[in-house]
């Protein structure tokens, strides 16, 4: 509780500063707490009358950060958090960390719970696998001193200091141009939620490398997913019935290009010979499909990394705004081929 100095011989309590003002006493409670939720006038009220008797708040020393770093993701439930986790782990490692992971809410919108606990546990920072968060969330954050890092953001991350993504616009074009470059002209891509910004810039660079080549955009070959094995598998077989089929799937997602397999399984093609395959993020499993996959690496553990590498120097240093973006690659495998004449 804050001291109070006395007036008339008496201690001076919250009720007579409230009775005084004309605020109420949870207003004032709010001010002393340093709360953002009171008009900036009414502070200035509040704090000219605590002055004026001499009402002082006591300081608390602020918790000391815990040697922890907080991951939150969607849904820990598929190969591509696994690959984001390890890369975290293995920076923990080095710099003996400890790694706690929450799940909350979904990838675009998570709900609150998550930093509350947050603020509960006062790590050294956090991982967030979502760009959306609200003022109220970032106030939070920003008031007890908790650095953040968007992780491959689903949204624009502008508005918040570090965020770490991968060059999508480019993997998408590189992904396409292979499939050109074998011959491919009727090719379907397969991408994630439309609302996602890596959605749609792997879409524009499948659109882009398309131009290169004097060719424009289907709709038809256009099909928006969500970035999981069942998800690529419906679109996947809706592309595939189609009597002008393509002869090519650019999948937004390895997930996406295992749904593909099975539909092409499912129509009796063969892979590469009747249907050529890219994927997007080369996860452990795509080298050991049959056939294995070719895809475009993202490179999800050095990301991670990273995003470990902004905390650490956002705890030791003043860090001005970081946006890293890393590179993308093309790993070449046996699920693409030139087309039949």
């Amino acid at each position: 509780m804050p001291n109070s100095s006395h007036r008339n011989g008496s201690k001076i309590r919250l009720s007579d500063i409230a009775e005084e003002t004309g605020f109420s006493l949870a207003t004032v409670s709010k001010t002393l707490n340093g709360r953002s939720d009171v008009a900036e006038e009414t502070k200035a009220i509040i704090e000219r009358t605590l002055r004026k008797y001499g009402y002082e708040r006591r300081v608390t020393p602020p918790k000391k950060a815990q040697p922890v770093i907080e991951i939150v993701f969607q849904t820990f439930d598929t190969l591509w958090s696994l690959e984001v986790l390890r890369g975290v782990l293995d920076k923990a490692k080095q710099l003996d960390l400890s790694v706690n992971t929450t799940e909350s809410g979904d990838r675009q919108r998570p709900d609150s719970s998550w930093v509350d606990g947050i603020l509960r546990r006062q790590p050294l920072g956090a991982i967030l696998i979502f760009s959306n968060l609200t003022n109220a969330e970032k106030e939070k954050l920003h008031s007890h001193n908790i650095p953040y890092v968007i992780f491959d953001p689903s949204g624009d991350p502008a508005g918040t200091k570090y965020s770490v993504q991968a060059d999508n616009w480019t993997g998408g074009v590189i992904a396409t141009r292979h499939l050109l470059s074998l011959g491919h002209r009727r090719i379907a891509i397969i991408t994630g939620p439309g609302e996602m910004m890596c959605s749609k810039a792997r879409l524009d660079g499948y659109s882009s490398a398309l131009s290169e080549y004097g060719l424009t955009t289907d709709p038809e070959l256009i099909m928006e997913g969500d970035f999981t094995m069942p998800g690529g598998y419906a679109q996947a077989m809706e592309l595939l019935s189609n009597p002008d089929r393509p002869t090519a799937i650019f999948a937004g997602s390895d997930l996406q290009a295992m749904g593909v397999y099975e539909a092409a399984r499912q129509h009796r093609l063969r892979i590469p010979e009747d249907l050529s395959v890219v994927g997007f993020d080369d996860v452990q499993t795509s080298a050991f499909l049959g056939p294995p996959l070719t895809t475009v690496l993202q490179p999800l553990q050095e990301m991670a990394e990273a995003a470990m590498q902004l905390l650490i120097d956002a705890n030791t240093q003043n860090l001005g705004e970081r946006h890293i973006v890393m590179p993308t690659s093309l790993v070449v495998r046996n699920s693409t081929a030139p087309p039949h004449a």
